[in-house]
C-alpha cells in the first residue's frame, strides 16, 4: 500500500507555487519491455534546438528558490539545470539505466525536476521538509561510502532514517537510489510557477507510459501534491 509524500507547510515560504506530481509504481513480478530507440538523443536534440519554451523561466524560479534556504545555486543546481547544462555543454548525456534514462528524458523535455526511489529501501513516508542538521545522508566519496549531514534549514526529502535527497532534488542518496526496473518505486516531478500546469500533466504523462512500456503489466498509480 503505497502513502502520499508529506509536505512541510514551511515549504511554501521558500517556494509559494510549488506543486507536483507523485507517482508509484509496483512491479513486482511483471514482464519486461523496452523503450523507444533513441529516445534520450531525441530529447536531447530537443534541448540543443531550444525546448522548452519555459525552461529558462522555470530554471530560473529554481535558482531563485534555492537561493532563498541558503544554497548556491550556480554551485548546486536543481537536477534538471544540472542535466541540462550538461545537454547544452557535451549534446548529449550518457545511458545509465533504462528506468533512469526514462526520467532523465522526462526532466529535459519537460525542464523540470525528476527523482526516481527504491520505494523497497524507504522507511516510512517520503517527507519534503526542512533539515535541523541532525539527520543522515549516505553518498560515495572517493569511491568509498560517507556519511554527510545536511546544513540546518537546508530543503531535503527523507524518510525515518535519514536523508534520501539534499538540496531539495540535488544530490540523491545511496541508500534509496533506484537501480533496476523491479519492485516497488516511487517517482516525483517537481514544478514551480512558471511551469504550465498543462505541462506538468503531460510530464508525468510522459513517464507512466514509458514505465508501462518498461516494465509491462506493472500497476501505476499517480498523484498531485503541493506545499
Amino acid at each position: 500500500m503505497f502513502e502520499a509524500p508529506v509536505i512541510d507547510e514551511r515549504i511554501s515560504e521558500i517556494a509559494p507555487g510549488f506543486r507536483a506530481m507523485s507517482i508509484h509504481v509496483d512491479a513486482t513480478n511483471v514482464g519486461q519491455g523496452s523503450l523507444p530507440t533513441g529516445l534520450l538523443s531525441d530529447v536531447c536534440q530537443y534541448v540543443l534546438q531550444g525546448g522548452p519554451a519555459w525552461a529558462d523561466a522555470h530554471l530560473t524560479s529554481w535558482a531563485d528558490a534555492y537561493t532563498r534556504f541558503g544554497a548556491k545555486p550556480n554551485r548546486t543546481p536543481c537536477s534538471a539545470q544540472s542535466l541540462r547544462k550538461r545537454v547544452l555543454k557535451d549534446g548529449i548525456i550518457p545511458s545509465i539505466n533504462p528506468v533512469v534514462d526514462l526520467y532523465n528524458a522526462v526532466s529535459l523535455k519537460y525542464a523540470i525536476p525528476v527523482g526516481g526511489e527504491n520505494y523497497d529501501a524507504y522507511a516510512g513516508i517520503p517527507f519534503l521538509t526542512l533539515a535541523d542538521g541532525t539527520e543522515t545522508f549516505e553518498t560515495v566519496m572517493n569511491g568509498e561510502t560517507t556519511i554527510e549531514r545536511p546544513l540546518p534549514g537546508e530543503v531535503i526529502w527523507r524518510d525515518d532514517v535519514g536523508v534520501t535527497c539534499r538540496r531539495w532534488n540535488w544530490r540523491q542518496g545511496t541508500r534509496t537510489r533506484l537501480e533496476a526496473a523491479a519492485g516497488r518505486m516511487w517517482f516525483v516531478l517537481e514544478s514551480l510557477e512558471t511551469m504550465p500546469d498543462d505541462a506538468l500533466e503531460e510530464a508525468s504523462d510522459m513517464l507512466v507510459e514509458g514505465l508501462k512500456m518498461l516494465m509491462p503489466d506493472c500497476s501505476v498509480s499517480a498523484q498531485r501534491i503541493a506545499a
